[in-house]
């Protein structure tokens, strides 16, 4: 079997030797994903790779591509291509494809579509961005509850093939209305004079088609789907979502709250792809509030800097309370947000997480308290940095220490609850913007605590 080395090295061969039909020949026995791969070392073949394949394959390996890479082959293909691939792309991934397109250009590419297909693909883009409807395929089996299995069989030899899925079929009434779904598991092995409506069990699972792809993500995760169908208000069918587009758009979330969770806003191409100055722009305004937020951090030390100039030692530990504030408050904004994404917790579940990282955050701090204390009285028996007065001195660190590691959990917790009730997304609690505020208000106590320590005990 060839790695990708020997495949670059075969394709690079043939096109020295100018032997299309050869090259053709050789494409079309490669997996799609080994195309894909020769696509991104070759990218300057891309288009001619498309040209030479045969119409399924080409679409196959389209469909897979990124958006950047999609929109360069597009513009080198020849239009009989163009109109050839457009044509044949699953009406999902067609969508997908124009969606992110501009708006003059979709309207050329609709132009090349036959009837059918331009009615089908102007009335999934008229669904709102970001919605189930945008992910649809109008391609899926229907049978009716009346039906044996032998006429279902044959309605399958009949019709399977245009079908995006024939894994589920979906038993409809005679106005459309969605009654239930069927597993092609249950017709295969049913007896030929059993009736659809003898096999459904009504447990019936439906999207809406203006419904949140996001939405979409969290009930396949919950049912272990490959399809789910699409209906209206009134329950009329209308497509179906397959697993493969709600992956696409599951990693398209992920990227985006990692990215969010950064500091940095979403990126909406690869990395590689984007613009200096658009990347810039995307990394400046959260930089900016960091920036600001800082600028809190020194005005807080500048404003207790002459009570700290009596006690340097005090001033020395000022990172070791900091860090352990952001870092506690990063962890449960970490987990909150996962728990969140993940449909573990909603917005009526604050009250306990709070609970939780109430106690959580306190047991890490009276860890972490005593680590501190700890490693004060242990530099102390070595060097005599603290003075006569080094057990006030560890008892302050360590009460710090608790209040800053539990209010950074609270405060790291409870954010993103906040910006989901605001409408926002959680992920933009991101650990630096956490990190910050924590490392604002940590200052506040520990120096609270030191101020006090002051006025009590002459040092």
């Amino acid at each position: 079997m060839e790695n990708l080395e020997m495949q670059v090295e075969r394709v690079e061969q043939l096109f020295e030797s100018q032997n299309l039909e050869e090259l053709a020949e050789y494409l079309n026995e490669l997996n799609i994903s080994d195309v894909e791969e020769l696509i991104d070392e070759l990218p300057e073949h891309a288009a001619l790779f498309l040209e030479v394949l045969s119409l399924n394959r080409a679409v196959n390996v389209f469909r897979i591509l990124d958006f950047p890479t999609q929109e360069r082959v597009f513009k080198k293909l020849s239009p009989s291509k163009v109109r050839e691939i457009i044509n044949e792309m699953p009406p999902d991934d067609r969508t997908s494809f124009f969606s992110e397109l501009k708006g003059d250009v979709v309207k050329q590419l609709i132009i090349m579509l036959t009837p059918q297909e331009r009615k089908e693909a102007l009335s999934l883009l008229g669904y709102p961005e970001d919605s189930v409807g945008r992910l649809m395929t109008p391609d899926y089996i229907t049978v009716k509850e009346y039906w044996n299995m032998a006429r279902v069989l044959d309605h399958i030899r009949r019709y399977g093939n245009a079908s995006e899925t024939i894994d589920v079929l979906y038993v409809i009434d005679g106005n459309g209305k969605l009654i239930d779904d069927l597993r092609i598991r249950d017709v295969l092995i049913a007896k030929e004079d059993a009736v659809v409506g003898d096999l459904i069990d009504n447990r019936l699972i439906s999207l809406k088609a203006n419904d949140p792809q996001e939405e979409a993500v969290t009930v396949f995760r919950m049912n272990n789907r490959v399809a789910l169908p699409v209906v209206d208000d009134q329950d009329i069918m209308l497509g179906i979502v397959t697993i493969d587009d709600i992956l696409w758009v599951a990693n398209e979330e992920y990227t985006e709250d990692m990215q969010r969770f950064g500091g940095t806003e979403a990126l909406d191409e690869p990395y590689l792809d984007v613009a200096i100055s658009h990347l810039v722009k995307k990394r400046a305004g959260w930089l900016v509030i960091l920036f600001l937020g800082q600028l809190l951090t020194a005005t807080v030390i500048e404003h207790f800097e002459a009570q700290l100039a009596t006690v340097i030692a005090l001033f020395a530990l000022v990172p070791l309370i900091m860090s352990s504030g952001g870092n506690s408050g990063s962890q449960a904004s970490t987990l909150i947000i996962q728990a969140m994404a993940l449909g573990e917790v909603t917005l009526s579940d604050w009250w306990r997480v709070m609970k939780r990282e109430f106690l959580s955050g306190l047991f890490l701090g009276l860890i972490l308290g005593t680590l501190g204390f700890i490693r004060i009285a242990t530099w102390q028996s070595f060097s005599h940095a603290y003075g006569d007065h080094w057990a006030i001195i560890g008892v302050v660190v360590s009460l710090s220490l608790v209040c800053v590691v539990l209010w950074g959990s609270l405060t790291g917790s409870m954010l993103p609850f906040l910006l989901k009730k605001l409408g926002a997304d959680p992920a933009s609690s991101s650990a630096p913007f956490v990190s910050t505020l924590v490392d604002v208000t940590g200052l506040l106590i520990y120096f609270t605590f030191v101020t006090l320590l002051l006025s009590e005990v002459h040092l």
